[in-house]
């Protein structure tokens, strides 16, 4: 992991900062940094969602005036 310190450093950090900060504390932060990851993930997935709406519905849309009156009588066509 860490190429200087061993995992028996590591365990004496890990107490250490449990001992500073209590369990309680360690947990709620750790569920207020999972809240904010899905939090944020969610808004990724939202966002990535109404882009794929905006390019469907540019798609539907006539490029130009001449493929709107093709698109129209094709429809009176087929009425």
């Amino acid at each position: 992991m860490f190429s200087g310190i061993s995992i028996w450093q590591l365990l004496i950090l890990l107490a250490i900062v449990v001992l500073l900060f209590g369990t309680k504390k360690l947990r709620n932060i750790g569920g207020d940094l999972g809240g904010a990851v899905k939090g944020f993930k969610s808004a990724m997935k939202d966002g990535e969602d109404e882009q794929d709406h905006k390019r469907l519905a540019d798609d539907d849309q006539p490029q130009n005036k001449q493929d709107a009156e093709q698109k129209a009588e094709q429809e009176k066509d087929k009425a």
